[in-house]
């Protein structure tokens, strides 16, 4: 057949294609004829499939990734010109389409706005997975553009985003040492789910997500429900399982649809440049590597750029750049060394040592619960506060509205690595290390059934060298316990570095900023002494065998274990009383018909029950929450209620205020918004001329009911509450 617009590669491809018939469409488009290559399988009995050929053509790689009815399309670019940046400029941007979920956006502009939380951690979900798979010194700008376009709601489509980005990229001409898998683990009555839906995750006791190539993991983030160590490892193994399943599918994929990759070769330094840095350099930081205190140290590497700089400029002109690029490779090449060969740390502590930790509560006298957590030179303030239902964080995304009634912020500002900084708004990594610490801390913090309380923890970085989201966990879990939240059990945690060379390998516990930076893993663990409650793991290299995977988490947990030692001794349980400038909530159940009258006309009785100070929320089932910083104020607001919900008595007496007085008699209101008739041959045994005689305008009167009629209508009496005179 006549191709028109393809160079030799692609007709052979297609022709190839062609002949197989293997679920290829030819379709004529408006400039030349396109292939639609698509493959699909069965993943934890639902079919997915990868289709590329007819969207978004003009897009590096393009890929259409559908699961059941939950579709994405994810596109890959690269720009044209290698940028001068001495990092991969890559970009994630993962948005969710309003109308996927057949919703119409609820802000004030009615369309779609910047990323939302659920979608930002989407974004670093794929972001992690696919950066160690880039080429060394791949400097041109790629961007991965995930777009959530129909969502059945039951298929979270997050995981598919990380494996499309990997279809995408394979299928396009940008170097990249894919492909990867990504599946979602839940565990459900003791049975390992692959990509649990929306209802089995409500019931699973471990919600992890993880990517990796066919030989080993690459990344893994989750949460569990304090889950042994094995079981943790037996769930990774059974999700690489189905890794290895999506990766062959993949290559089914490529093998007719891919392009051809473009010629890039990773930049090797001159050799004589290298060599004369080597000779001028080598010595020093050997030197400033093996000093402890990391102040010096930074001063003698700072020194070290300079002098080397200067000292080559005559040489090597116009070289800058390429002198910082071998020392900062000969620094990383140096501390490496110390962990394989002597077993030594650039802070000096062995590869199994702790930093030393001190833990307070009760920093803050005004707040509701309140710590400070150091660990080394990584230090988190972390404060609890309570709130009432009307506090709770609403969430709005594909799945509809929905709010939390516990949540965490995390905050990074710039003085705590002694930089400067605009203050911004959270960006991707506040949110991620935040909603890591929450997740680690949500399995233990009690259910509002319990505690109807909202939870805010905040956690405030003041000092970062290092694993500031597990110093986060420690701290904000001392702050749950001085603020009298009755946790399950405390939560410690503590992160796993690792260095690498071919099968020789170290693992480093409670990993410092720059073994996080020059290593090759960063696995964060939390938990409690009963078992892992999250987990996090990044890597600088392409995946970590399982095997040093398990001894990792033996060495999380042993630091764990220690940290929460520490924390035990400041408080090991939650305090009995709640500070006193925390809220006082109450609940109240009324019938649903009875809304009406606490609420008022316009809102009127619902203003006038405020006004004890208290804060009232009334659900569509009832349940009112009644939340006072004072215990009086709340008293007084239940008092109210229980009086407008209350049903008047025949023959009961009441203590009731005349409201308006008649010819004929008086209106008495014996319970909030409940009135009577108190006729004039009621008032007294004896005659009354005049109802002003014996009652006035806001006068206190007791009064008996006598009748109640089908309308609710009241005849009440004040002469039948005493005794008739004698005589």
């Amino acid at each position: 057949s006549l191709l028109v617009g393809f160079n030799k590669k692609t007709i052979r491809t297609t022709s190839t294609a062609l002949k197989r018939q293997n679920n290829i469409v030819k379709i004529k488009g408006y400039k030349k004829y396109t292939m639609i290559h698509k493959v699909d399988t069965d993943l934890g009995g639902r079919k997915l499939s990868f289709e590329t050929g007819k969207i978004a053509q003009q897009a590096h790689g393009a890929a259409w990734i559908r699961y059941e009815d939950t579709i994405c399309l994810v596109t890959a670019c690269r720009s044209q010109e290698a940028t001068d940046r001495d990092f991969l400029p890559l970009t994630v941007e993962y948005r969710e389409k309003s109308f996927a979920a057949g919703r119409i956006p609820g802000n004030f502009f009615r369309r779609e706005g910047r990323m939302g939380e659920k979608e930002t951690l989407s974004a670093r979900l794929t972001d992690h997975s696919i950066r160690p798979m880039f080429p060394k010194g791949f400097a041109y700008e790629v961007q991965v553009f995930i777009t959530i376009l129909s969502s059945d709601n039951e298929n979270d489509a997050d995981v598919l985003g990380m494996v499309g980005a990997s279809v995408a990229l394979g299928l396009s001409d940008i170097p990249f040492a894919g492909p990867l898998g990504a599946v979602r683990v839940g565990r459900v009555d003791g049975d390992y789910i692959v990509n649990p839906t929306m209802s089995q995750r409500e019931e699973s006791d471990m919600d992890l997500i993880l990517s990796g190539t066919k030989d080993s993991i690459g990344t893994v983030e989750g949460g569990a429900h304090e889950v042994s160590e094995k079981d943790l490892l037996e769930a990774l193994k059974f999700g690489h399982k189905h890794i290895i399943k999506l990766i062959e599918l993949q290559e089914k994929l490529f093998a007719d649809a891919a392009k051809e990759k473009m010629d890039f070769v990773s930049p090797i330094p001159e050799s004589e440049l290298e060599d004369a840095v080597r000779e001028f350099a080598a010595a020093r930081i050997s030197e400033a590597n093996h000093t402890t205190s990391r102040e010096d140290r930074n001063d003698l590497v700072g020194t070290i750029y300079k002098d080397t700089r200067d000292t080559l400029a005559e040489r090597f002109p116009d070289s800058e750049q390429e002198i910082d690029d071998v020392i900062y490779a000969l620094i990383k090449a140096d501390m490496r060394t110390m962990v394989l060969k002597e077993k030594r740390r650039v802070d000096g502590r062995s590869l199994d040592e702790v930093r030393q930790v001190t833990c307070e509560t009760e920093i803050l006298p005004r707040s509701h619960g309140s710590a400070l957590f150091t660990r080394g030179q990584t230090q988190a303030l972390c404060v609890a506060t309570l709130g009432s239902k009307q506090d709770e964080k609403m969430v709005d995304d594909l799945h509809g509205k929905s709010f939390k009634s516990f949540f965490l912020d995390y905050n990074f500002p710039s003085y705590s690595t002694g930089e400067v900084s605009f203050p911004r708004g959270p960006g991707r990594r506040e949110i991620g290390h935040g909603h890591l610490a929450e997740t680690a801390l949500e399995p233990v913090v009690p259910s509002v059934d319990s505690f109807p309380y909202t939870i805010r923890l905040v956690s405030d970085i003041e000092e970062s060298n290092g694993s500031t989201s597990m110093a986060t966990v420690c701290g904000c879990s001392l702050a749950l316990l001085d603020a009298g939240v009755p946790i399950k059990n405390p939560v410690t945690a503590s992160g796993v570095g690792l260095i690498s060379e071919g099968d020789d390998w170290e693992l480093l516990t409670d990993i410092q900023g720059s073994e996080d930076f020059l290593g090759d893993m960063d696995l964060k663990v939390a938990g409690t002494a009963d078992g892992i409650t999250a987990i996090q793991m990044e890597n600088k290299i392409q995946g970590i065998k399982i095997e040093i995977l398990e001894e990792a988490f033996s060495r999380a947990r042993q630091a764990g274990l220690h940290i929460l030692d520490i924390m035990n001794k400041t408080i090991s349980a939650h305090r009995e009383n709640l500070s006193e400038y925390a809220p006082r909530i109450e609940f109240l159940k009324i019938d649903v018909d009875k809304i009406g009258a606490v609420i008022g006309p316009g809102g009127k009785m619902i203003r006038e029950i405020e006004k004890t100070g208290a804060t009232v929320n009334i659900e569509d089932d009832g349940k009112i929450t009644i939340s006072a910083v004072e215990s009086a104020a709340a008293a007084a607001a239940r008092e109210m209620i229980e009086g407008i919900t209350a049903d008047a008595e025949i023959g009961r007496q009441y203590e009731g205020t005349v409201k308006r007085i008649m010819p004929f008699g008086a209106f008495v209101e014996i319970l909030p918004g409940k009135e009577g008739l108190l006729h004039i041959s009621e008032l007294d045994h004896k005659r009354v001329e005049a109802v002003e005689d014996v009652v006035e305008e806001g006068q206190k009167i007791s009064v008996k009911v006598l009748e109640i009629d089908n309308s609710g209508k009241m005849r009440l009496s004040h002469k039948a509450t005493f005794d008739k005179p004698s005589g």
